[in-house]
């Protein structure tokens, strides 16, 4: 259940507040001065904030979310075009890292800004699993490399096909592919049913990826690693997921051990216009 507070006093009576609602659940009654919300309001907020965020003189409250709790957005803080465009483009998947373990209160932030990405419903279904220690890195890795022995002898040719041996081979040489060296890794889970789980945290490990590459982070998507959660049960139970959990995707983290310097060329859009 949600409630709304709406301050007259502060209240510029726009409208802006029921014109952005996304279940339109603000309204302005003719003969009113205010918006007020419509009778089925608590059954269907979503707590996305958007009335909150949107007020220009902040009338607005909802249960749990006051305009003084949330940051004011700092107009000096807005990236050009052009900024925009290198920081995009320039992000890499890093896969070389240097033997520099990452700060806990660094990790905590990238996970922080990663709860802003867009969600369905505001269901925010993301869980975090954080592995900080090397070691355990790479004691998970052997785990995912165990997982790929045995579809390597159960399904030879599906293991060839997607690259399983090489990554064997690898290992058995003492080079780790799985997770690449990278000091740490974060794996985000969520309930299994529910439908937009991928989604969900497909958009949520993206910003985390993203804002790590402010910070001199390097990132790179585990897909060997998270394959293998749902695949390898010793390795969910390894890692105490819940039953009720699937994982959804795994980023390493660490400092890169290189600098990129140029923007490679990708294809052109494949784009349908009507």
């Amino acid at each position: 259940m949600t409630a709304i507070t709406i301050d007259e006093k502060k209240c510029l009576q726009d409208g802006i507040c029921a014109a952005e609602c996304p279940g339109r659940l603000l309204q302005v009654e003719t003969g009113k001065s205010c918006p007020s919300p419509t009778p089925d309001f608590e059954a269907y907020c979503l707590q996305c904030g958007h009335c909150v965020a949107v007020c220009p003189t902040g009338a607005l409250s909802l249960e749990g979310l006051k305009p003084d709790d949330c940051r004011p957005m700092g107009p000096d803080l807005r990236v050009t075009p052009e900024q925009a465009e290198q920081f995009l483009t320039g992000r890499r998947s890093i896969r070389t890292y240097k033997q520099k373990t990452v700060a806990k209160p660094i990790l905590e932030k990238l996970l922080d800004i990663a709860g802003a990405a867009p969600s369905a419903k505001n269901q925010q279904p993301w869980h975090w699993m954080v592995v900080q220690d090397p070691q355990e890195v790479h004691r998970l890795a052997g785990m995912v490399i165990d997982w790929m022995r045995g579809l390597i002898e159960a399904k030879p040719d599906m293991a060839v096909e997607r690259g399983f041996t090489r990554v064997v081979s690898a290992w058995d040489n003492g080079e780790e592919r799985i997770c690449r060296g990278a000091p740490h890794i974060i794996i985000a889970h969520g309930d299994k049913d529910w439908g937009f789980g991928a989604e969900d945290c497909t958009l949520a490990i993206s910003l985390l990826d993203l804002y790590a590459t402010s910070l001199g982070l390097g990132c790179c998507w585990g897909g060997y690693f998270y394959s293998a959660i749902n695949f390898h049960r010793p390795l969910f139970e390894d890692l105490g997921l819940p039953d009720h959990h699937k994982a959804y995707g795994a980023v390493m983290v660490g400092y890169p051990k290189f600098r990129y310097r140029r923007i490679p060329l990708r294809n052109p859009p494949r784009v349908s216009w009507k």
